[in-house]
């Protein structure tokens, strides 16, 4: 495939949207083609999929949660991410396969083997080059969605603890693709360290 797969992650509350948006501008400035993409989400099917994850009235077990995101994930892959990459553009995605590990697997404790094995397959192996790390303080996060809160930012302190430092144990095993960024008060400063790594990648 010539494209280039570039994902954002982190915790509540970091700046993912905003940051992966500023990014894409930046690379639409710059003459690239350029597809912006959320997951869950991105596809009727995997926007249908997202409602029911993150609607606080929905009730179910880890599994469950796992395999429904892992659901969304492969019709994304087929139907936008892998056509665009073999298109040779740039695929930029705010989530990926390194949010369920750290959601589902450091969070909830489902097994990190078999995410991963189920991540492989919903996503017909195709991997991230280039990983964001937003990070954040956790209580720093989460006082940006103080008002209005999805069922999985409702969760407890400690689990999003958990998911916090399951990023960073992911970051620290996989140095050469995931790559930190320390969440600045200034938006312009957090995006400028941001497009001083994309600007070595995309070359």
């Amino acid at each position: 495939m010539k494209g280039k797969f570039i994902t954002f992650e982190g915790s509540e509350g970091c700046g993912k949207s905003t940051q992966s948006r500023l990014l894409c501008e930046y690379l639409k400035k710059k003459g690239r083609s350029v597809l912006y993409l959320r997951e869950p989400g991105g596809t009727m099917i995997s926007e249908k999929i997202r409602e029911i994850l993150l609607s606080p009235k929905s009730q179910m077990n880890p599994a469950c949660e796992t395999l429904l995101y892992m659901a969304a994930r492969a019709q994304i892959v087929t139907e936008l991410i892998k056509p665009a990459l073999f298109k040779g553009k740039i695929v930029i995605c705010d989530r990926f396969l390194d949010s369920t590990i750290a959601y589902q697997g450091y969070g909830l404790g489902v097994d990190i083997d078999f995410i991963k094995g189920v991540g492989w397959f919903a996503s017909e192996g195709i991997q991230p080059g280039l990983t964001i790390f937003l990070d954040l303080p956790v209580k720093n996060g989460l006082k940006h969605r103080a008002t209005s809160k999805d069922r999985i930012e409702k969760r407890s302190l400690v689990y999003h603890e958990k998911v916090r430092n399951g990023y960073l144990k992911l970051a620290r095993q996989e140095t050469g693709r995931i790559k930190i960024v320390r969440v600045d008060d200034n938006i312009e400063v957090t995006q400028a360290n941001i497009r001083a790594l994309i600007d070595r990648y995309v070359i």
